[in-house]
């Protein structure tokens, strides 16, 4: 084998992407919503109303992910979808409330993972981005 597996790329990544997902799941466990729904809820606050496509390409996320969670969503009231051929998603006043009571959560939980990772840290997951892109 020319790699050892405490080597291997994909472990280390998954790993990061789980320590990360568990601050977010632990700090919004009393919403009952996940650390990509508080995610596309976000970009709905600052962008109104959007194309559901273009909202996955935004994010990164398959089509089947921002359909599951944006119908998840829907049936929680937070958001309403449009029933065109392009759906448009945007917030309902209860999605904008939910917003405001996410936001100090989210700081919190990046406060708290940049603490741990340092700023350099960050860094190189900005340019480990930027070299992804």
């Amino acid at each position: 084998m020319k790699y050892k597996l405490e080597h291997c790329v994909g472990k280390k990544l998954r790993l990061i992407s789980r320590f990360v997902d568990t601050q977010f799941r632990s700090s919004f466990k009393d919403f009952n919503i996940t650390e990509n729904q508080a995610t596309l809820l976000f970009v709905l606050s600052s962008h109104g109303k959007i194309d559901q496509g273009i909202l996955g390409k935004k994010l990164g996320l398959e089509r089947s992910s921002i359909s599951r969670n944006i119908n998840v969503l829907v049936k929680s009231g937070y958001v309403e979808k449009s029933f065109e051929y392009r759906p448009e998603i945007f917030l309902t006043k209860k999605g904008k409330d939910l917003v405001k009571q996410l936001i100090p959560l989210w700081e919190n939980v990046m406060d708290k993972i940049i603490l741990e990772i340092g700023e350099d840290g960050v860094q190189m997951i900005n340019n480990l981005e930027k070299k992804l892109e």
